[in-house]
């Protein structure tokens, strides 16, 4: 979610698109309308406890190429009563200056229970959250895996032992301290976004980056919206 995949050879400039179509980005619901979703940064369930700065509406943005894969992605896992359950695609730039200033506020602990119960928030800068996300890029998607009934009238999420934005070892994609069931979700997520060409990000097994991305010395900060 929040560690940067680092751009190789030249760092990220600042793109100065400053709409979603300028920057190519295109909403993934223009692709799946029905498309699960839970928008975490535009509301107060995550980690800083209240909207972040950049959303403006609960809505997945991604690079059009990005896009048109995780609808490929969730095609097909409707044809097994399976499909994706989305909490944060791009992210603006300005969102990710928001979450070092809130991980700099040492006083705030609201959400240490839930987010993250065995570290000091003094720790989170070192290696949790970064200056500089992927997301910003339009090519990263923070997500989950659904089980749908045989007729998909209801799909309930599955247990991948953590929830998003759990910040410590156990979100490790291949975490020892899983049990067999919740590897074997996570192993599902990722062998169906790998199928489109999605990496996974070792160290959070909800964080997929398109490879080769698009742009990928690009970083947006257009708002969602």
């Amino acid at each position: 979610m929040l560690a940067t995949v680092h751009a190789k050879e030249q760092p990220p400039t600042l793109s100065p698109a400053t709409t979603a179509e300028a920057a190519n980005l295109v909403d993934i619901r223009s692709l799946v309308p029905d498309i699960a979703e839970d928008i975490k940064y535009a509301g107060s369930d995550n980690f800083v406890g209240r909207p972040v700065d950049g959303y403006r509406a609960p809505k997945c943005f991604l690079l059009r190429p990005v896009a048109e894969a995780l609808a490929r992605v969730e095609h097909e896992l409707r044809a097994r009563h399976l499909r994706l359950k989305i909490w944060d695609c791009y992210r603006p730039a300005r969102a990710v200056a928001d979450f070092v200033r809130w991980a700099h506020d040492l006083d705030d602990q609201r959400t240490k229970p839930q987010h993250y119960p065995t570290l000091d928030k003094s720790k989170l800068l070192d290696g949790y959250i970064a200056s500089v996300s992927g997301h910003s890029r339009g090519a990263t998607v923070d997500l989950g895996l659904e089980q749908c009934a045989a007729d998909d009238s209801h799909c309930a999420l599955l247990d991948a032992g953590t929830d998003f934005d759990y910040f410590g070892t156990r979100a490790n994609t291949d975490d020892p301290g899983i049990t067999p069931a919740q590897r074997a979700n996570r192993q599902r997520l990722l062998a169906a976004m790998a199928r489109e060409g999605f990496k996974n990000y070792p160290m959070e097994w909800w964080h997929y980056t398109f490879t080769p991305e698009p742009t990928p010395h690009t970083l947006y900060d257009v708002p969602v919206q």
